[in-house]
C-alpha cells in the first residue's frame, strides 16, 4: 500500500504541490487575523463552582482586579513642588482613553458640612498647585486625622504613597489594553524622570498585559531561533541547502497552518497555544530528518533516484504516521478536559501535527523528484566513524553488558522515584519572573509597604433587599475584619464600614477619635448610594461599589500577597472558618472570591489536567503500540525505555526543587509524544528487518542499530537543539521546559538505543 502510495504522489507531484501552495495561502490569510488573548479565566470550566461564584459577583459589583498602582516612597512627598508635580500626574493618567477613575492623595476628601451649602458631604481636602508651603502643610494636617486613608494611600512608617488607576473592563479584555498600559507607563516615566525619583508599577492589568506581550515576543523570537538552529542543524548534517530549505519549508507550512487553525477555530494566542509553534518545528524536523535518511540510505544502496523515493514513502510512511499519531494523542487528549485553555491547546496541536505528516508525506517526495540526485558528499554523513564508534558501543553494551545497563537504568529509577517524592505542585501569579525582573521587585514592593495588590473579594449576602446595611450586618463585618487584618498575608479589609466610620468622623468635626461606627446609618448615605446620578463624587463611586444594587450583599475587598496555590487555600479555610463563627448562616451567606482566587484556581485546574491527560495519553498510546505490533511482549519492551526518562525527569525536578506548574508538566506531554516516535521508528525498523536476518534477534538488532541509530542520533540532536532555546527565557517555567525536556530527550535516545535492545534479546530469550 505504501509503495503505491509512493508512485502515486510522484505521479501527481505536481498537484500534491499546488495543493499545498494553495492551502499554505488560505491558512495563512487567516493567520494574519491572530490575536492575543487576554482572558485569564479560560483556565477554569464555565461549571465549576468558584468560576459561577466569581462570575456572580463580577454581575452584583463589577469586575475586580482592574486597577493598575504606581508607587513613589519619598520624604518630600508634601513639598510643594512635589506634591503639584504629583497632583499633575493624576490629571494627566485620568484624562487618558481607557482610564475611569483615579485615586491619589491629591484628590482625596474629608466629610463634613460644606462651608456654602451648609449640606453634609464629601470636601475636598487639596487644592493643587500650591504656591505657599503652608497651605500644603495645614491640609496635611487635615488629611494625617484621617484613618481611613491610612494603609490604602500611604504607609506612614516608611513615606511611601499609592495611587490607583482604575480602567475600563473592556479595554482590559482588547486589544487596546497595551495601548493604555504604554499610555500610562509613559506619563509616569515622565514624572520619573522629571522628579528623579522611582515609580513602582503593578496592579493585574499591569502583570497580566506585560506578561501576556513578553509571551508574544518570545513566540516570534525562539519561532525564528528554533528555525536557524534547525537550519544550522541540518546543515551539518547533511551539508545541503537544498535539503534544509526544503525542511524548513516543511515546518514554516506546519506553522502558518497551525496558527491559521487558531484562528480558523476562533481562538487566540495563550500561554499554551503560543507553544504551538515552536512545537511544530521541533517535531516536524524529525519527519524530515527520517525521510532524508531513509532516502539516502536506500539510494546509497540502489543509485536510482526514483526507486529510492518509492522506498522511502514505502518504509518511511507507516513509520512517520504511527509516530505522528502518538505525538498527536500526546497534545490532542487536551481536548477533552473541561479547561477552555487546555481544549484549545489540544484541538489544535493533535490538528497540526497531523497535518505535519501530510505536508511531509506529499512535500519531501515531490520535491526530491525535482532535485538532482543525492552527490557523494550528501551522504558522506551516513559513515560518521564518530558515529559508528558510539554504534559500536552501544551494541558492546547490549550483548555484553546487559545486567550492568539493568543495574544502573534501576538505581536511576530508584534515586528519582526518591525525588518524586518531593516534588510541590505549587502555582503563584507573577511564578514565572525572575527574581530581579522589574515587574517581580515591585511586587515585592508594595507587598511589603501595603502589604499586597492581589485581590480577594468576600461577599456578605443579607438574603433580603436593604438587609446588608442593618447595623447588625455592619457589626459583624466589622468583627470579622478586624480578625482578618491580623493575618500578615492581607492588608486592611475596605469595606462599607469604613465608609461608616469615615462618614461618623466627618459629622463629628473631623476627629479621629470618632473614626467608629456610628450608632445608626444615616439615610442620606443609603439613598446616596442608590443614586445614578452622574455627578457623583469619587469616593461616592468608590463607596457605592461596595454595595449591590437592591442592597442586599455587601463586599468586604481585601488585598493580599502573592502567597501562591499553596497557602492561598490555607489562608481561605481560616477565614471561612471564622467567618462560619461571626455570621449567622441562617441569615448571612459568605462566599469567597475574586480574580486572584479563580487565577490560582485555573492554575490547580490545569496541573489537574494535565496529569490526567498525561495518563490517558499514555493509555491511548499503548493501545497504539499493541496495534502496530500487535505482541504484549514487545509492548512491554516499547514502553519501559519511556517511562524511565519520564520518571527521571520528574525526579529532577523533585531534587532540583521545581515545582509542577502547567508550563513544568507539559514537560512529560512533550516528552512523552517524542520519546515514542523514536521507540516506534527503532521498533518497526526492527521488525521490517526481521525477515530479512531469518528471524535472528541478534543480527537484526545489529543492523537496526547500525541503520536507524544515525537518524535516532541526529534527530534528537535536532530536538535537544530546539529545545535547549527556551533555556534563555525570562520566563521561569519556559526556562525549565526548555532543559527538562532536553534531558528527557537525551535519556530517552540513551533508553531506546541501549535498553530497548537489551530488553528485545532479554525478551526473546525468554520465548
Amino acid at each position: 500500500m505504501w509503495y503505491s502510495l509512493g508512485k502515486y504522489i510522484l505521479k501527481n507531484r505536481l498537484a500534491a504541490l499546488l495543493f499545498l501552495l494553495v492551502t499554505t495561502a488560505v491558512m495563512g490569510f487567516y493567520a494574519s487575523k491572530i490575536k492575543l488573548s487576554y482572558d485569564f479565566t479560560k483556565a477554569v470550566p464555565t461549571d465549576n463552582p468558584k468560576f459561577i461564584q466569581f462570575r456572580e459577583f463580577t454581575k452584583r459589583f463589577g469586575a475586580d482586579g482592574n486597577t493598575m498602582v504606581v508607587g513613589v516612597q519619598a520624604d518630600q512627598f508634601f513639598k510643594k513642588d512635589f506634591f503639584n508635580a504629583f497632583a499633575e500626574l493624576h490629571h494627566k493618567l485620568k484624562a487618558i482613553p481607557g482610564v475611569i477613575g483615579t485615586l491619589s492623595i491629591p484628590e482625596v476628601v474629608s466629610l463634613g458640612n460644606d462651608s456654602v451649602t451648609g449640606k453634609f458631604g464629601p470636601i475636598k481636602l487639596f487644592h493643587a498647585p500650591y504656591t505657599n508651603q503652608s497651605e500644603l502643610d495645614s491640609a496635611k494636617a487635615k488629611f494625617e486625622e484621617l484613618p481611613f486613608y491610612r494603609t490604602l494611600l500611604y504607609n506612614p512608617n516608611t513615606n511611601s504613597y499609592l495611587m490607583g488607576i482604575s480602567i475600563n473592563k473592556d479595554t482590559i479584555n482588547s486589544k487596546s489594553r497595551t495601548r493604555l498600559i504604554n499610555d500610562i507607563v509613559k506619563e509616569v516615566t515622565a514624572f520619573e524622570n522629571a522628579e528623579h525619583i522611582e515609580v513602582y508599577k503593578s496592579g493585574m492589568p499591569f502583570i497580566r498585559t506585560v506578561m501576556a506581550n513578553r509571551i508574544k515576543d518570545e513566540m516570534n523570537k525562539f519561532l525564528l531561533a528554533s528555525f536557524l538552529l534547525s537550519a544550522l542543524t541540518l546543515f551539518l548534517f547533511f551539508r545541503s541547502i537544498s535539503s534544509v530549505i526544503m525542511s524548513l519549508l516543511v515546518v514554516g507550512m506546519g506553522v502558518v497552518w497551525s496558527l491559521g487553525t487558531i484562528v480558523l477555530c476562533g481562538y487566540e494566542i495563550t500561554l499554551l497555544t503560543a507553544l504551538i509553534p515552536i512545537l511544530v518545528v521541533v517535531i516536524g524536523i524529525p519527519n524530515c530528518i527520517y525521510f532524508l535518511n531513509k532516502y539516502h540510505t536506500t539510494y546509497k544502496e540502489i543509485p536510482d533516484k526514483d526507486k529510492a523515493l518509492v522506498t522511502m514513502v514505502g518504509r518511511m510512511g507507516i513509520v512517520t504516521l504511527f509516530c505522528n499519531i502518538a505525538a498527536a494523542i500526546g497534545f490532542a487528549v487536551f481536548a477533552f478536559t473541561k479547561s477552555a485553555i487546555l481544549k484549545e491547546f489540544g484541538v489544535v496541536a493533535g490538528i497540526n501535527i497531523m497535518a505535519l505528516f501530510l505536508i511531509s508525506l506529499l512535500f519531501i517526495p515531490a520535491v526530491l523528484s525535482y532535485l538532482p540526485a543525492p552527490k557523494p558528499k550528501h551522504i558522506k554523513y551516513l559513515d560518521n566513524k564518530y558515529l559508528e564508534y558510539v554504534l559500536v558501543k552501544i551494541e558492546k553494551w547490549t550483548f555484553h553488558h546487559a545486567k550492568w545497563v539493568y543495574a544502573i537504568t534501576a538505581i536511576v529509577t530508584i534515586v528519582a522515584i526518591i525525588g518524586i517524592t518531593k516534588i510541590k505542585s505549587e502555582g503563584f501569579v507573577v511564578d514565572d519572573l525572575p527574581k530581579k525582573d522589574k515587574l517581580y521587585t515591585d511586587l515585592k514592593w508594595f507587598e511589603a509597604q501595603f502589604n499586597g495588590l492581589m485581590p480577594l473579594e468576600i461577599v456578605v449576602d443579607a438574603k433580603k433587599p436593604r438587609a446588608a446595611l442593618k447595623m447588625e450586618t455592619m457589626l459583624d463585618i466589622e468583627e470579622f475584619s478586624n480578625y482578618v487584618v491580623t493575618k500578615s498575608e492581607v492588608a486592611r479589609p475596605l469595606s462599607i464600614v469604613e465608609a461608616l466610620k469615615f462618614a461618623n468622623q466627618g459629622f463629628y468635626g473631623g476627629d479621629s477619635a470618632s473614626y467608629v461606627l456610628p450608632l445608626e446609618i444615616p439615610a442620606s448615605l443609603s439613598s446616596a448610594m442608590r443614586s445614578k446620578e452622574k455627578g457623583k463624587s469619587d469616593f461616592m463611586k468608590l463607596v457605592s461599589q461596595f454595595v449591590d444594587s437592591n442592597q442586599q450583599a455587601t463586599r468586604i475587598s481585601v488585598n493580599m500577597k502573592d502567597i501562591g496555590s499553596l497557602k492561598l487555600p490555607i489562608l481561605i479555610a481560616d477565614l471561612e472558618e471564622k467567618s462560619a463563627q461571626i455570621f449567622d448562616s441562617t441569615k448571612y451567606k459568605v462566599i469567597f472570591t475574586g480574580s486572584s482566587v479563580t487565577f490560582l484556581e485555573g492554575t490547580s485546574f490545569i496541573i489537574k489536567g494535565l496529569k490526567e491527560s498525561i495518563f490517558w495519553a499514555f493509555l491511548l498510546i499503548t493501545l497504539c503500540m499493541l496495534y502496530l505490533f500487535k505482541s504484549f511482549r514487545i509492548l512491554v519492551c516499547s514502553l519501559i525505555p519511556n517511562l524511565v526518562p519520564l520518571i527521571i525527569t520528574a525526579g529532577v525536578m523533585g531534587w532540583t526543587g521545581i515545582s509542577l506548574k502547567p508550563s513544568t508538566v507539559l514537560v512529560f506531554s512533550v516528552a512523552l509524544g517524542i520519546a515514542i516516535d523514536v521507540t516506534i521508528r527503532f521498533l518497526i525498523n526492527y521488525k521490517q528487518e526481521l525477515p530479512h536476518f531469518n528471524n535472528q534477534v541478534a543480527a537484526t538488532l545489529v543492523q537496526t542499530i547500525k541503520h536507524t541509530g544515525i537518524s535516532i542520533i541526529y534527530t534528537s540532536l535536532v530536538l535537544i537543539a530546539g529545545f535547549i532555546i527556551f533555556c534563555f527565557s525570562d520566563f521561569g517555567g519556559t526556562n525549565a521546559l526548555g532543559w527538562l525536556t532536553s534531558l528527557t530527550l537525551v535519556v530517552g535516545t540513551l533508553t531506546n538505543l541501549v535498553l530497548l535492545p537489551v530488553l528485545i534479546i532479554s525478551m526473546s530469550k525468554k520465548k
